[in-house]
Parts: C-alpha cells; sequence; structure tokens
C-alpha cells in the first residue's frame, strides 16, 4: 500500500508538504494533494480534497 502523502515521500518537499491551503486558508497543514480549483491546479489539503470531491 502506498504512503506518497506520509514521511519520506513529503521530506523533499519545501517546508515538508506543509503551508496554507489556499481554500479554506488554514496555516501549517500539509497541501499535498493536487486539484483543480477555479480551472487552475493548486495544492490543496487533506480536508479540502474531500470537501470537493463529495460536492460532485
Amino acid at each position: 500500500m502506498s504512503k506518497a502523502h506520509r514521511g519520506k515521500g513529503i521530506r523533499e518537499m519545501v517546508a515538508h508538504g506543509r503551508g496554507t491551503c489556499p481554500v479554506c486558508k488554514k496555516e501549517g497543514v500539509k497541501i499535498l494533494y493536487e486539484q483543480e480549483v477555479d480551472g487552475n491546479k493548486v495544492s490543496i489539503c487533506k480536508i479540502c480534497k474531500a470537501t470537493l470531491k463529495n460536492k460532485k
């Protein structure tokens, strides 16, 4: 089972994958999931990814 969004896989990313989510504006969360929002591909947090998926 792949664990691309934890540990070793995110160590190479800037700030270890943490930052501010552009959708919910939370700070210090892992922004690892690429999603198309308003026609632009952005990285968002896990909670926002699930919210957008359930809205479809």
